[in-house]
């Protein structure tokens, strides 16, 4: 990279200034801006691709909810004007605004793509939004447009929109995994934070950061994060030293955790020329397995003072949860009735009960039985004390990869989780949630260390973050750690993109057994 792209504010005053008169060097303003611009060369396609598909399918939604109104034909708006309009005009007019709209949003913001569920609910909350003044200036203006028209194109858009923005991440994602599409990170702080945040990004390559290089300030020479696998390239607190690495190794993005040892007038200084050189700052903090939606930054003074909020179930919130999961619940009874009636058959076949119902740990540490059709021989729990030496499971929790229990139909059922639908009547009945924690046996609750009991401040459901996130290919200490990161992020958009994300998983059969 250039080097004039990361001049000092007193090298880029100098060049402006021109005997004792300030006088601007196009040329110079022009040359920096495009050397930044140009960095990565992958943000204007995703960019594109974004503008495209949302153009696409907001222009296929108003269409097909004309469609579905009006057949072939134009229709005219009802209003007290003398001027009217059609519904063709009107959808043209309505796309171009709702368009606006998911842009003002920040719904297209690079940062949101590849992983999270930020962008998911921007367009949500958008084109809520954009439904919502439409209505209000309906009212306002005595304007009268159809209402199926109008209830149409609000749920096809959002379904619509949201599988259009799956598709552009599955594509970005797969770029990703191929060591594409990613930004340069600099790691800036100590040695734990460094390496926790390492570690960190190494696992969400995804989201496209990928850390490249360490720089350690006042820590002893020869100190390296992630066991020597990425280079340290300094350990000087000085502002200008860490410009001079970002210059020499084309670094996108710089990562300042924990124990970063630069006093605050050193990293105001660095945040300045990062700024104008269209390099990233991010500032790491030290908690970790905070959801956004959490976080509130509050200026006081100067200095950006980040609140955490703790999401309760509780009040409304809990009536809400509880409402989804009663709906939910029965009609997934209902619907699923055909299934399950030859599920059960096919398991009494087999021989034994068609149930199994097992002790398990709820809400506040209430005890329930869970019921789930039986994928076991009847004498499992004997036959478990004999195997127990061949448990490939970690933590307390026992599992083998092919158990000789499972009897011939509970494989099958066990591999698209068909087992566990008869949980539905434990969410029916309130001792289970559509969404939470997997409900756990009172022996492993008794080995619990103390941060573990925190995921009984909710209660266990159905499918989960442990469920989309690898099933039993997960360790013990990850299955806690999802638990406990859902208790603390717990939200009604956040069940709904795990219950989405459930489907997913069940079809790949990853991690069932």
């Amino acid at each position: 990279m250039p080097q004039n792209s990361f001049r000092t504010l007193s090298e880029v005053h100098s060049s402006l200034t021109l005997g004792g008169t300030h006088h601007v060097n196009q040329d110079i303003i022009e040359e920096r801006w495009r050397e930044t611009r140009n960095r990565r060369p992958w943000h204007p396609k995703v960019k594109a691709a974004l503008y495209i598909v949302d153009a696409l399918t907001i222009t296929i939604t108003f269409a097909l909810a004309h469609l579905a109104s009006f057949g072939f034909e134009d229709s005219e708006v009802m209003s007290r004007t003398e001027l009217p309009m059609g519904y063709i005009g009107t959808g043209i007019i309505f796309g171009v605004l709702w368009f606006m709209a998911l842009s003002i949003s920040g719904s297209r913001n690079i940062r949101h793509l590849g992983q999270g569920n930020d962008e998911y609910r921007l367009v949500i909350k958008a084109t809520s939004y954009f439904f919502c003044l439409i209505a209000i200036f309906s009212y306002l203006t005595k304007i009268e447009f159809a209402r199926g028209y109008v209830i149409l194109a609000y749920p096809i858009g959002i379904l619509l929109l949201l599988s259009a923005r799956w598709s552009v991440r599955r594509y970005l994602v797969s770029w990703r995994n191929r060591g594409r599409a990613l930004s340069r990170v600099l790691i800036i702080g100590d040695y734990d934070s460094g390496n926790h945040l390492y570690k960190t990004l190494l696992k969400g390559r995804t989201s496209g950061l990928s850390p490249v290089a360490a720089y350690l300030p006042r820590s002893p020479e020869g100190t390296t994060l992630g066991d020597g696998e990425i280079p340290t390239l300094g350990y000087s607190p000085n502002a200008a030293d860490i410009i001079e690495v970002v210059r020499d190794n084309n670094i996108h993005a710089v990562a300042v955790s924990t124990g970063h040892g630069l006093n605050p007038q050193e990293l105001r200084r660095l945040g300045w020329v990062l700024a104008a050189a269209h390099v990233a700052l991010i500032m790491a903090p030290a908690m970790t397995d905070i959801a956004g939606p959490r976080i509130r930054t509050q200026p006081l003074g100067g200095l950006p003072l980040i609140h955490v909020h703790t999401p309760r179930i509780e009040g409304v919130q809990a009536l809400l949860k509880r409402s989804i999961d009663l709906v939910a619940s029965t009609l997934g009874l209902i619907l699923l009735s055909p299934l399950l009636l030859v599920v059960a058959l096919m398991v009494k076949k087999d021989g034994g009960p068609i149930f199994f119902l097992q002790e398990r740990v709820g809400y506040r540490g209430t005890s329930f039985h869970m019921i789930k059709f039986r994928s076991m021989v009847t004498n499992a729990e004997e036959l478990k004390k004999e195997l127990i030496a061949q448990n490939e499971g970690s933590g307390v929790l026992f599992k083998m990869a092919d158990d000789p229990r499972i009897t011939t139909i509970g494989k099958f059922i066990r591999k698209y989780s068909i087992d566990e639908l008869p949980q539905l009547w434990n969410v029916f009945l309130g001792d289970m949630s559509l969404v939470g924690p997997r409900p756990p046996l009172a022996s492993e609750v008794t080995q619990y260390e103390e941060d573990a009991y925190r995921r009984l401040l909710v209660k266990p459901g159905v499918t989960g973050l442990w469920q989309v996130s690898g099933r039993s290919n997960l360790s013990w200490e990850e299955s806690i750690r999802l638990d406990l990161y859902y208790v603390e992020n717990w939200s009604v958009i956040g069940d709904l993109v795990i219950l989405f994300r459930t489907v997913r998983a069940v079809f790949a059969k990853d991690g069932a057994y």
